[in-house]
């Protein structure tokens, strides 16, 4: 017996009315629904003590301002250069993309919000005109809608960023993708490096210890990347993550290994909302969550 094709449209109304079925839910109840089916299990949240489950934690909990300074792009950036780690330049911040016509940007810049993660990012060159400004509100429309995915799910600092569009100069040799060297940094001390190769092509992404031992840790995000050789300015980069990392329980400091040394990218609080780092090697999400003292805990690493 054939079973009927449901209609086309029938199938879009039925997605509709799931999608605004899951945004009424309560944040908590949506968090642990998307960590089960991640996970195959709700979160710990009495006693979180996985790396993911803390994650969580903090999303519902935790609300220190320096939260929200982390996640502001344009504050990050200046903690960074107060560091003594050269940030991208900025070259244009607002809301109003009508005002880089004509401006002076340099060969390759990069659009981003200032307030948002997910990878947002439009890669642009040379001057822009009126019709490129109509066309960059194109690439960028929803960027600042207040009801972004990362406040849907619960991502608290995010909301309270200031909620703008920046432009800034894009590092490295043009028209090659720039390794991104995002180091896991627990109580001040670089625990786990992990890098991303081919973010706009044949994405791939390898984890390490600190002192460059490659790991077998996979990622849903993209297939494991070869064995590379540690960047040219390891010691620089592990020190910039201890400074940039002081005081904090957990952050994930991103960093780019230029010629001329080190570059801060940006600042990570929550990452993969919680719901998908290490999500397929329990081992190393229960070997950071025990490094990650919770603040107000007397959790040992």
């Amino acid at each position: 017996m054939l079973l009927a094709t449901p209609d086309p449209a029938a199938r879009r109304a039925a997605t509709a009315a799931g999608r605004l079925v899951w945004r009424a839910l309560p944040v908590r109840t949506r968090r642990a629904l998307a960590f089960r089916r991640s996970f195959g299990t709700f979160p710990r949240r009495r006693d979180p003590l996985t790396f993911n489950e803390k994650v969580d934690h903090r999303l519902l909990h935790d609300r220190r301002p320096a939260l929200v300074a982390a996640v502001d792009k344009l504050a990050a950036k200046d903690a960074a250069a107060a560091a003594g780690v050269r940030p991208a330049r900025t070259l244009w911040s607002g809301t109003d993309l009508r005002e880089l016509v004509g401006l002076d940007l340099g060969e390759h810049w990069v659009l981003k919000p200032n307030h948002r993660g997910g990878g947002l990012v439009h890669l642009g060159r040379g001057v822009v005109d009126a019709a490129g400004a109509g066309r960059l509100a194109e690439v960028s429309r929803g960027w600042l809608d207040p009801g972004s995915d990362e406040v849907r799910m619960g991502e608290w600092a995010y909301s309270r960023a200031r909620r703008t569009l920046l432009v800034e100069e894009r590092l490295g040799v043009p028209g090659e993708d720039l390794p991104d060297w995002k180091v896991h940094v627990f109580g001040g001390e670089p625990v786990l490096v992990q890098v991303h190769h081919g973010r706009f092509g044949d994405h791939r992404v390898r984890y390490y210890r600190p002192r460059w031992t490659p790991t077998a840790i996979t990622a849903r995000a993209a297939p494991m990347a070869d064995v590379v050789p540690p960047p040219a300015h390891l010691d620089e980069m592990l020190a910039a993550a201890r400074r940039l990392g002081a005081g904090w329980d957990y952050v994930r400091v991103d960093l780019y290994d230029l010629p001329e040394g080190v570059a801060f990218g940006e600042l990570t609080v929550y990452p993969g909302s919680g719901l998908t780092d290490f999500r397929d090697d329990p081992v190393v999400d229960a070997e950071l969550g025990r490094r990650w003292v919770l603040p107000g805990t007397a959790q040992a690493a």
